[in-house]
């Protein structure tokens, strides 16, 4: 059974436009409510700094407190940030206001259980089926309550403090943080100085129109001039709503998501304390494969989404994973992608080596990778096509083992993507468009 509101990340879309209306939002706590709370409960609920998060907490408030439960208003925090407030206060269900990445006039509902993991795809199904029937309010003497909590953002900047080894402060160190004027812009800066940077906060004034507008880790050219104009050592960039991280070195230069994972991967395996395998996903650039090989480290590789990179990591038994949009796991300090977090276990990295950023990367080479979108107007599924399969192979043959294919279609909208991937720059290219112009013809 297919779901239709329910995506890779929750609820998502346009303000305005079906589902992300206050109507839906009211009924979908409704529903949540009686699938995860049904004889009432506690509901945590955090968001970011769009404009529409303000009609979004009235109505989701509304729908839980009608069908029983008791709120806990956080107000703007990162998403992890809600994740784990969910499991201080012991509560029921946290519901996170939030489109991630996307521009202002975009928003999102997503949820988290108790124990601060998102739901499973039977749960949200359950949900959306219950939303088949109208929202409840129940009788006075039955509603729930709410309550603004004025303590969160303190309670998860102390939180992710903690996450530090034991004795590693910040100490010395000259921080470009660029908090994507979303959910980090407070706790972002603070937590670093509280460890004792000195900070240079950018994408930190939200006005509710402009996260992710020219700041942070989408768009961070400004915090990769920022870095080295104001010699800075590190430069620090968020998402909107503070799960994902990508830094920038010392002189300038863009460090991903697969980068970090190596940083991390080659620390641990330092000190003797990697656990388990090191989860990629199927567009983890080559080059961190085959460094971490080198250094016999078990790498996998699980679907794009960081739910099935922390699928492969629990049922595997590892601790750290990630995605190239910087979005890590770092399962023995919190329990989902949390960008402060995981930059904090690189800074400290850093301090405890004496090692700039760009030291720490170079052991592992990037390859280069082309991605090609092309749209469909009709469905296709690549692995069912027989020339587009014999197209791929053909591809894979001229690699040979020193690059990759991949094709997948997109979760969010009509494309194929097309991803070549290999040490000949002017190879992947070529490739990459012979395997486009296949697709395309495959889809007309």
């Amino acid at each position: 059974m297919s779901k239709n509101y329910f995506g890779t990340d929750g609820v998502r879309g346009t303000v305005g436009s079906d589902p992300m209306t206050a109507d839906f939002a009211m009924r979908l706590a409704s529903a949540a409510a009686q699938v995860l709370v049904p004889q009432g409960g506690t509901v945590v609920i955090g968001k970011d700094t769009r404009l529409s998060g303000y009609m979004f907490e009235s109505a989701l408030e509304a729908g839980f407190v009608a069908a029983g439960a008791d709120v806990l208003l956080l107000g703007p925090l990162p998403t992890p940030g809600i994740a784990r407030l969910t499991q201080e206060f012991d509560a029921d269900l946290g519901v996170v206001i939030s489109a991630s990445h996307n521009a202002f006039f975009d928003n999102g509902i997503k949820f988290f259980d108790r124990s601060g993991s998102k739901l499973t795809d039977e749960t949200e199904l359950k949900i959306e089926k219950q939303l088949e029937n109208p929202a409840i309010t129940l009788d006075s003497r039955k509603l729930g309550k709410a309550k603004r909590i004025d303590t969160a953002r303190t309670r998860y900047q102390d939180f992710c403090a903690a996450s530090m080894p034991q004795g590693i402060d910040l100490e010395g160190m000259k921080i470009v943080f660029d908090g994507a004027n979303g959910a980090g812009y407070k706790v972002g800066p603070r937590a670093l100085a509280n460890l004792g940077a000195e900070v240079i906060p950018i994408g930190c004034s939200p006005n509710g129109k402009n996260i992710n507008s020219g700041c942070g880790s989408t768009e961070p050219e400004l915090l990769r001039a920022t870095v080295p104009a104001v010699k800075a050592d590190v430069g620090v960039a968020l998402d909107g709503d503070g799960d994902r991280v990508l830094m920038v070195d010392e002189a300038g230069n863009l460090i991903d998501g697969d980068q970090l994972l190596y940083v991390l991967a080659m620390a641990r395996k330092d000190k003797g304390t990697l656990n388990g395998p090191v989860v990629g996903t199927v567009m983890s650039n080559l080059g961190l494969e085959h460094a971490l090989r080198a250094r016999d480290i078990d790498f996998r590789r699980a679907a794009v989404g960081d739910r099935y990179v922390l699928e492969m990591l629990r049922s595997a038994g590892g601790t750290i994973g990630g995605e190239t949009s910087g979005h890590m796991l770092v399962l023995d300090k919190t329990t989902t992608g949390d960008g402060l977090i995981s930059a904090l276990q690189v800074l400290a990295i850093m301090k405890e080596t004496g090692k700039r950023l760009s030291e720490l990367v170079a052991g592992m080479p990037r390859y280069p990778q082309t991605m090609l979108n092309v749209r469909t107007d009709r469905p296709l599924n690549p692995d069912t096509s027989t020339s587009i399969q014999d197209a791929v192979a053909a591809a894979e043959g001229e690699l040979a083992d020193r690059g990759r294919v991949v094709l997948r279609a997109s979760g969010t909208e009509p494309v194929i993507r097309v991803m070549v991937e290999g040490e000949d720059r002017e190879q992947v290219v070529s490739l990459a468009k012979r395997l486009a112009t296949v697709v395309a013809e495959a889809a007309a």
